[in-house]
């Protein structure tokens, strides 16, 4: 199967990648306009990119329903600041409620019983119940397209961290404890219950068949 994506609607072409880039973290956004109302929601194009300055990338995407940005990009680009908060198991109903299509003025923490708890370094809030924090100031925007479903690369420095106490072993996050859930395509999410290691070789042990010695 070859598939063009110039000759295919976006909407079939979305439905291709999420269910070919799986499973995805979750960036559980809280950001917050310049009145103080708080914003937060769920995003599945998400990843980090920098260690050193430590960073992260979500990527909003313009809604098919009234082709607006969401209220996410609109506060960081205003405010230069947002919070991602990471997803676990033990509230993934609460977090899949602030998926719904808010007014501006109703925030989603409220809807969805989820608990504010102020930040330190930025001022949206942080996600209570959520074990790991990350307190990010932009670093840069990139317009990738204005139509519905197209994006926007938010890529944000984290300047600070908050862990449960219970997950951190010596930087190391215990999985096990932290439960975290992955997006699939359409409904779907998964679980981290079935982990296998891989130890990476070094060049000089890679046989001519590509095994490793």
């Amino acid at each position: 199967m070859i598939i063009d994506p110039k000759a295919n609607d976006p909407k079939n072409i979305y439905k291709l990648m999420i269910g070919s880039i799986v499973p995805r973290p979750i960036a559980f956004v809280s950001t917050q306009n310049p009145e103080g109302a708080a914003n937060l929601a769920p995003f599945s194009f998400f990843t980090g990119v920098s260690a050193n300055p430590p960073a992260v990338l979500f990527c909003p995407l313009v809604r098919i329903s009234d082709s607006k940005t969401k209220d996410t990009l609109r506060n960081i680009a205003t405010t230069k600041e947002f919070v991602v908060n990471v997803v676990s198991e033990a509230f993934a109903e609460e977090m899949n409620l602030t998926s719904a299509e808010f007014p501006p003025e109703v925030s989603e923490f409220s809807e969805s019983g989820l608990t504010p708890v102020p930040s330190q370094k930025v001022k949206p809030p942080r996600v209570k119940e959520s074990p790991i924090n990350m307190e990010c100031r932009l670093l840069q925007m990139v317009p990738v397209g204005s139509e519905p479903l197209g994006g926007t690369v938010v890529i944000g420095e984290i300047v600070l961290f908050h862990v449960a106490d219970e997950l951190f072993d010596n930087f190391r996050i215990d999985l096990k404890k932290l439960k975290p859930i992955g997006r699939l395509a359409g409904s779907s999410y998964c679980r981290v219950t079935d982990i296998f290691d891989l130890i990476r070789p070094k060049t000089g042990e890679i046989k001519p068949n590509g095994s490793a010695s």
